[in-house]
């Protein structure tokens, strides 16, 4: 081993270069480290990138004159080190210092669900059914998780050109750490060979299972010693997936457990309408509902195919919380359609049953005002107003009803920048005009997106009997990322009578450390009046085909 010197900080392994031809020793002077006669050598290759070394070495810093047992050297050649820090595939690391999560990665208009995590490798090797698009920046990880280098087929790219590189070659799958996903970005559920589907951006991963991550890991005699003394000492955060500060917002379409729906939960239970789709949504951290209709203990049930005047009895919220859910969005035309009085006692039935709810209040102002909402250290603002007839729903000063949208336009607006500083994500949802097309309308578009530009990150058409496009965004200058879903179409709703309006869409955003990180679409088929399922692989695709095909030209930015 070279001289116990103490000499500066090197700065070759900080910056991804040799090291210098000094070891740096913490605790000189002080009792050798494990008994031995000497100090402990901690090494790593000069080619290990600098989002490692550096809190390694200011870890060992930290260190010094801190622990009168301990003596680390950082060694100039790691092969002659006694602990090596080395990158491995986090399975196979016992020892964890950092950790890197990555997702495969495919353009969010694709119907592709799943890959298998074989074929991922071996499109690394250049022998799969399908192209690899790779950021440059984290191929000592790939490399250490499926051994390098990639072969020629591989497009190494820049992180901000991966996109576009994608979009160039539909057969394309890329690779993309964990934290720098965007909504742009579908994200591949990956399948084992035991048979496992997993997903990176599931709030419920069995991360010892997921095989797409990495692991900055100790070998050699002592790295069992080591690492509880370098642990404490390490800053920043230890992962790019912080599961603390990760939420899952689950969105729905229009409510109304009226009419004929209704009348299936009389004959069948009331239960009957979540039966299937009940454990994937309150698996969601925050499940959100939009209800049409007011609740009321005396409704009566008319299945009248022509009947407009609709409400559900406060029996039924037993399906809602079936569900999981968790807030409820007010903004139907249809709150006030047992009038005034009825709303009244709708809204005073949530709030003595401690239900969230927004869109809808006894007066303007409270039907206006956002739910607040935090999770996971992640802060919510949620809006929801009417933009659409009739006049009677509307909440005046002095009367209940939902927020009428222009009337309040630039109150929305104002709270909406005021709250960007205070909050991670806002959420607008509206009431639109009501279409029976995948294709948004020209004005809901120009209004959907003055939302986005006010400062929304989730804009959301809850009025569609249809699903219709969605609009990813990613991150730009002083932009975070964010998503307009133009329409849902239906949860819980009796409409049998097209194909269209059978099928449904649910929203699910990802959400980790303030940022949008992806929406998720489900996708599901209404049977029976009252009852959704999921849709086949067969229904799913088309489904989803057809709202890409009606997503509205993108605006230039």
């Amino acid at each position: 081993m070279a001289s116990e010197t103490k000499t500066p900080l090197p700065a070759g392994p900080a910056q991804g270069g040799e090291t210098s031809g000094q070891p740096w020793r913490s605790g000189q002077g002080m009792a050798p480290f494990s008994g031995t006669s000497r100090p402990v050598t901690v090494g790593w290759s000069a080619r290990l990138p600098e989002r490692y070394t550096r809190p390694l070495l200011q870890a060992l810093l930290a260190l010094e004159g801190n622990s009168p047992a301990l003596g680390l050297v950082v060694a100039p050649d790691p092969g002659l080190a006694q602990v090596q820090a080395i990158l491995a595939p986090r399975t196979q690391a016992s020892i964890r210092l950092f950790e890197r999560f990555y997702a495969a990665v495919v353009p969010f208009a694709t119907v592709q669900d799943a890959l298998a995590v074989e074929e991922l490798a071996a499109r690394w090797r250049g022998d799969g059914e399908g192209g690899l698009v790779v950021p440059r920046e984290e191929l000592p990880e790939l490399q250490a998780l499926w051994g390098g280098p990639p072969a020629e087929t591989v497009a190494v790219v820049q992180s901000s050109d991966l996109l576009e590189a994608l979009e160039a070659a539909p057969d394309r799958v890329g690779i993309l750490p964990f934290h720098e996903l965007d909504p742009r970005y579908k994200v591949l559920h990956l399948t084992t060979p035991g048979g496992e589907t997993l997903n990176v951006l599931d709030n419920r991963l069995d991360v010892e299972a997921y095989p797409l991550a990495v692991a900055l890991t100790l070998q050699g005699e002592e790295a069992a010693a080591v690492a509880p003394i370098l642990e404490p000492v390490l800053r920043g955060p230890r992962t790019n997936r912080e599961p603390d500060r990760l939420t899952v917002l689950l969105m729905t379409g229009v409510t109304a457990m009226s009419r004929v729906t209704a009348l299936r939960m009389e004959q069948k239970g009331v239960l009957y309408p979540a039966q299937v789709i009940s454990d994937t949504l309150r698996a969601a951290d925050i499940t959100h509902i939009s209800n049409e209709v007011p609740f009321l203990d005396d409704c009566q049930v008319d299945p009248s195919e022509n009947n407009l005047v609709l409400c559900s009895d406060t029996d039924y919220w037993a399906a809602l919380e079936a569900l999981g859910t968790d807030i409820v969005g007010l903004s139907g035309n249809h709150v006030n359609d047992f009038g005034r009085e009825g709303a009244v006692r709708s809204i005073t039935w949530y709030r003595e049953q401690g239900i969230p709810i927004y869109g809808s209040g006894l007066n303007v102002e409270e039907a206006c005002a956002p739910l607040l909402w935090e999770h996971n250290g992640n802060r919510l603002a949620f809006f929801a107003a009417l933009a659409f007839y009739p006049e009677s729903a509307w909440a005046t000063e002095d009367q209940p009803g939902a927020c009428y949208y222009y009337h309040n336009q630039e109150r929305i607006w104002d709270a909406i920048r005021e709250l960007r500083p205070q909050v991670d994500i806002i959420s607008v949802e509206l009431q639109y005009l009501e279409t029976y097309e995948p294709f948004p309308t020209d004005q809901q578009v120009v209004e959907f997106r003055e939302l986005r530009e006010v400062g929304a990150d989730i804009v959301t058409g809850v009025q569609s009997h249809v699903p219709q496009a969605m609009e990813p965004y990613g991150p730009g200058p002083g932009r975070a990322p964010s998503i307009i879903v133009y329409g849902l179409g239906n949860l819980f709703f009796d409409q049998m009578w097209s194909w269209e309006t059978r099928t449904e869409l649910m929203a699910r955003h990802v959400i980790h450390r303030g940022r949008l990180l992806s929406t998720e679409i489900l996708t599901a088929v209404l049977e029976d009046y009252a009852q959704p399922r999921w849709a086949t692989p067969e229904e799913r695709a088309e489904i989803l085909q057809r709202i890409f095909r009606a997503a509205p030209p993108r605006p230039h930015e």
